[in-house]
């Protein structure tokens, strides 16, 4: 039954068939959507890449087309030829482009068959995940995913367009370089050529559009693919891809400007969308102290408030020893939610998951206040927590007290859970805002070390460079903590809807700078040397000042599609064990690959 596609040639794409054809002759390719046999008149629904159009075919009309279209089943792969019609009034579908035609069948080529398929492609199934992986070839078939891949392609198309009408110069960088460490593990390639040394796969091309600076080329782009080997989630995917841009000579408005720009045109091309630019700006200690984080969702409340200076001679130990040893105290206010005691308890557990010891609450009841904690606070204390979070009957206030970091990674993640546990955001508009005046370096209790903020090669604040310096000199730890922490950097991320979209900075063109920063990040010279040489050694030779942005393009696309997960949005996603389950990567390899490149897996004899 099974035939050869010879001389035929389709001339339209199924998606394409419109008014304009009516009484033409068309002749369309594709899958086979679904089949409904009236009796004597059988509708073949024909899906291709574009779209679907009905393929009508009438047993009086032609019984031996009619005998072979009895045959067809959803997902064989189909050529026909036909005249195409006016739907009879009444039968039209205006939810599809071609819902207003079709087409009169003429001849029916089978060009392929298929097994009934692990789930349906003609509707939204509940299926799990690892079989919608696992058959990716039938995932990408259905409407919802096929147009989540086509809206990516034309992200891309329109962000190259504008990058070039910009000037930009789209450069490729190596994906085979060195391990340098920028914050995650690397993935590394052992060479066959060098035995014991490694490449390492780029986490970002970081070091080499710097260098295209140093070089000259003064503005460049790339849609790049990056990897990072790190604990995966939805947002997460050990290769991902982003839109990586440079610009010499400029500051952080110049490329702030043109990544509101191109951000603008995406959203209005692409969704009808006017965004007002320019955008809002937040600095990075407002953002932390009101939501806890430094990508809040500010499309609901949840304001966290100050309360510490109410407790500084509490009765209420809890709170009293916070700050009595330099900590906050700190709450949400969650209103007129009527949350239950079970609810309640729900959430204290939540909070230990996140390492916190409990949970503190009022609840603000008719009449009355009902806490464990109520009966250790004195009437001032509870008018001042009441006053401050505008705390009203029905509302539930949440408290943390500790160490100001913890309180408000507490709150923050809080936060978040309440929005979502409660439907808590406005999902009709889209908050985008610039967060700004980061610290350039954060003191890492774990490792006892400086670690930046964002990446090594920020620079600070124009004035602070003097600040870091000084700070090499102090050899109390604490004193220089106080100075590096005061130490601002010229740091710019950008938020939509509570996810980190994209970041950048104005870069560290001095060598003399960029080795005091080393130095400061326990960065030995030794170590700078053997990681960044290529690096300082083109800074000596007329490095312009520079700065860039990078877009997370997979985190970006999800997010205007209305997504969850980034695994939608690429083709071919690894799941959160890092498995394809297309492919069954990652496999063994032969012990004659192993011994060509030099490597004994552990274990082995």
């Amino acid at each position: 039954m099974v035939e050869n596609l010879g001389s035929f040639r389709r001339d339209r794409y199924c998606g394409e068939v419109s008014l304009e054809d009516v009484g033409r002759e068309v002749r369309v390719c594709g899958w086979v959507h679904r089949v409904r046999n009236h009796g004597g008149v059988i509708f073949i629904d024909l899906r291709d890449r574009e779209g679907v159009v009905q393929v009508v075919v009438e047993e009086r009309e032609d019984p031996e087309v009619y005998e072979k279209a009895e045959k067809v089943r959803p997902e064989w792969v189909l050529c026909v030829r036909g005249e195409v019609r006016k739907r009879p009034p009444g039968t039209e579908n205006p939810k599809i482009k071609t819902g207003y035609v079709e087409i009169k069948a003429k001849e029916i080529k089978v060009l392929n068959t298929s097994d009934t398929p692990p789930f349906p492609v003609e509707e939204e199934v509940n299926v799990s995940e690892e079989t919608r992986l696992k058959y990716r070839y039938i995932d990408l078939r259905r409407e919802s995913m096929k147009e989540n891949l086509l809206f990516r392609h034309r992200f891309c198309r329109i962000t190259r367009r504008f990058f070039e009408e910009e000037g930009f110069v789209e450069i490729e960088t190596p994906f085979l370089t060195r391990s340098t460490p920028e914050g995650a593990r690397d993935f590394i390639v052992p060479s066959r050529l060098h035995p014991g040394k490694f490449y390492a796969l780029p986490q970002s091309p970081q070091l080499f559009k710097q260098i295209l600076m140093v070089a000259g080329f003064d503005k460049y782009f790339q849609i790049v693919r990056c990897f990072r080997d790190e604990d995966l989630r939805a947002d997460r995917q050990p290769e991902f891809t982003q839109i990586d841009f440079e610009m010499s000579f400029v500051g952080e408005e110049e490329v702030m400007d043109v990544a509101e720009r191109l951000v603008a045109k995406l959203f209005k091309e692409l969704l009808g969308v006017e965004l007002q630019t320019p955008f809002e700006r937040v600095t990075y200690d407002e953002a932390v102290s009101k939501y806890g984080t430094d990508k809040p969702d500010r499309r609901f409340g949840l304001e966290i408030c100050e309360l510490t200076d109410l407790f500084k001679e509490s009765e209420f130990k809890v709170f009293r020893t916070a700050v009595d040893s330099g900590g906050v105290v700190k709450a949400v206010n969650l209103k007129g939610k009527n949350v239950s005691r079970k609810e309640i308890d729900e959430l204290t557990e939540f909070v230990r998951g996140l390492g916190g010891k409990g949970l503190a609450w009022i609840k603000v009841e008719p009449g009355k206040l009902t806490s464990p904690i109520t009966k250790f606070l004195s009437d001032s204390e509870i008018e001042g927590i009441l006053r401050r979070t505008g705390a009203e009957e029905g509302d539930l206030i949440l408290f943390s007290a500790g160490p100001v970091n913890e309180v408000h990674r507490i709150l923050g993640a809080l936060r978040n859970h309440l929005g979502e546990k409660y439907n808590l955001a406005d999902r009709s508009r889209w908050d985008v805002f610039w967060v700004v005046d980061f610290p350039l370096m954060e003191w890492d209790e774990e490792e006892g070390r400086f670690v930046s903020l964002h990446h090594p090669f920020t620079a600070p604040k124009e004035g602070d460079e003097e600040k870091l310096k000084e700070a090499l000199n102090v050899k109390d730890l604490e004193e220089r903590k106080r100075i590096v922490h005061s130490v601002r950097a010229r740091a710019y991320d950008l938020i939509i809807n509570g996810e980190e979209v994209g970041g950048g900075s104005i870069r560290i063109h001095r060598r003399d700078l960029q080795e005091v920063v080393f130095k400061l990040l326990s960065i030995s010279e030794e170590e700078a040397r053997e990681k960044f040489g290529f690096l300082l050694e083109a800074l000596r030779f007329g490095a312009p000042p520079h700065g860039g942005f990078a877009f997370g393009l997979d985190r970006m696309v999800a997010l205007m599609r209305g997504l969850d997960s980034i695994r939608d949005v690429i083709a071919f996603p690894k799941t959160q064990k890092g498995i394809c389950m297309l492919t069954s990567a990652p496999g063994e390899v032969t012990p004659e690959q192993l011994r060509e490149v030099h490597i004994k897996v552990a274990g082995e004899t």
